[in-house]
């Protein structure tokens, strides 16, 4: 697996928040800007100042999501018919006598405590292409652990 992929979901979040700091958060900064400009002189405005690094980072973001945008493959999630995990795949895990849910997500959607795990992430890469009734051993900071995986969504 590519380090360049991500469900639909991934990346129809990446375009919303794109949207929104292209939209409402640039307005929000030029007004900010506007209003410290109207205070007078900008050498020891504090607003000024915090406006103009506001504004830097707003750009600096659109212009990261612009170009993961333009490397991102958007992969097909239905991994379901096949009956192993892919990328998208919702799965039910026992643990230790402990069921635990897990979505396996691209890099930058995981989000541990949410259950989204990465692809790319030690238990992500253990559970890809593994089916119902497996028992899957991960390595992990605290030892050995095996998951048996239960169900497939």
């Amino acid at each position: 697996m590519t380090a360049n992929i991500i469900t639909q979901e991934g990346y129809n979040k990446l375009k919303k928040e794109l949207e929104l700091l292209e939209g409402e958060k640039r307005r929000e900064i030029s007004d900010r800007i506007q209003k410290a400009k109207e205070q007078g002189d900008l050498s020891e405005n504090a607003e000024y100042s915090e406006a103009k690094d506001a504004q830097a980072f707003n750009e600096g973001r659109i212009s990261e999501i612009r170009q993961m945008l333009k490397s991102l493959t958007v992969v097909d999630t239905n991994e379901k018919d096949t009956g192993k995990i892919g990328m998208g795949s919702s799965i039910i895990t026992e643990i230790d006598g402990v069921k635990k849910n897990f979505k396996i997500v691209s890099f930058n959607e995981a989000d541990p405590l949410e259950g989204k795990i990465s692809n790319e992430s030690p238990l992500g890469k253990a559970f890809i292409g593994k089916k119902k009734g497996t028992v899957v051993i991960v390595e992990t900071p605290r030892g050995r652990k095996e998951y048996k995986i239960l169900e497939i969504k």
